[in-house]
């Protein structure tokens, strides 16, 4: 998190606990979080960050120690996904693959392969073809591999989809309430499949790009999806809780392709006032730093 006057870590857990929110998301180790964390009911996915790829990649014994320091030490957490960078592009996507086998060796090595899975966390633009969805492939050529990774040790894949971005560069061709999940009509057909909603589409787009790769078994965790409620277009509290309220009963049903319950996690917990880059990157927090609510949400 980027930001003043931000809340401690045990206030954090204490506000993820009295809203019944079950997951958190780390993009980095943190141990005063993970002490905080020990002895609660909430999954964690913890990252490891982009610039340590190539030293895993390369030192089996360097990725061991990193399980042992930042997993195993911390017993009483609930440890559920390792995600093996996050948007990883240029040369550094090749260290991916390499580094997240040396990990799920370690973890492997210490018992925790069935509590614990591994994956990256991928942008959307991975993707090409994406309309309709079931014509969707992988473009990134560094996915194949990790594709076959991921099914041979029974991973899934972990995807940021944010239908946002994809309205905000295209508005003349989607709708808002498309994107926004409020369409009464279907939008876009493909072939059995009927779309009613933007996010649906592009986790169908998911789909069928792990099935074209071999990886029909894989399934897919949204890593990363929300909408900013100030700094762009159509960034209202209004539009940001419509979109957050309706994505968690979305993931609920599932997709037209897989209509079952799937796991997603909202982006972000609080505003990040200190956030470089865009002014809507400062605006995506479901609170506050004073922890208080930026719109009414039910988290289940």
């Amino acid at each position: 998190m980027i930001g003043d006057n931000l809340p401690s870590k045990s206030d954090v857990i204490r506000l993820f606990q009295s809203n019944g929110i079950l997951a958190m998301r780390l993009y980095k180790p943190d141990g005063d979080t993970f002490n905080a964390l020990k002895g609660t009911d909430i999954d964690v996915m913890v990252g490891v960050p982009n610039e340590e790829l190539a030293l895993y990649a390369n030192d089996a014994s360097a990725a061991a120690s990193w399980v042992q320091n930042n997993i195993l030490a911390y017993d009483g957490v609930s440890f559920k996904y390792i995600a093996v960078g996050n948007e990883v592009s240029g040369e550094n996507a090749n260290n991916i693959l390499p580094a997240m086998s040396k990990i799920w060796d370690a973890i492997c090595s210490a018992g925790r392969q069935d509590r614990i899975m591994i994956s990256t966390a991928v942008r959307f633009d991975v993707l090409t073809n994406t309309y309709p969805p079931s014509n969707s492939i992988f473009s990134a050529p560094f996915m194949g591999p990790i594709v076959h990774f991921l099914n041979t040790t029974g991973n899934p894949l972990l995807a940021n989809i944010y239908p946002y971005f994809a309205y905000a560069r295209n508005q003349g061709n989607i709708p808002l309430d498309y994107a926004l999940f409020t369409a009464n009509r279907s939008v876009v057909s493909d072939g059995k499949y009927q779309y009613q909603n933007l996010f649906s589409a592009m986790v169908d787009s998911v789909y069928s790009a792990l099935e074209k790769a071999g990886g029909s078994n894989v399934p897919v965790v949204v890593s990363e999806t929300g909408w900013p409620s100030d700094g762009g277009v159509d960034t209202t509290v209004q539009n940001a809780q419509t979109y957050n309220q309706n994505l968690i009963n979305q993931l609920s049903i599932g997709t037209p392709k897989v209509p079952a319950f799937m796991e997603g996690y909202i982006f972000a917990m609080f505003n990040e006032d200190q956030k470089t880059g865009n002014e809507i990157e400062r605006h995506f927090g479901l609170f506050y730093p004073d922890q208080s609510p930026v719109y009414s949400i039910k988290f289940n």
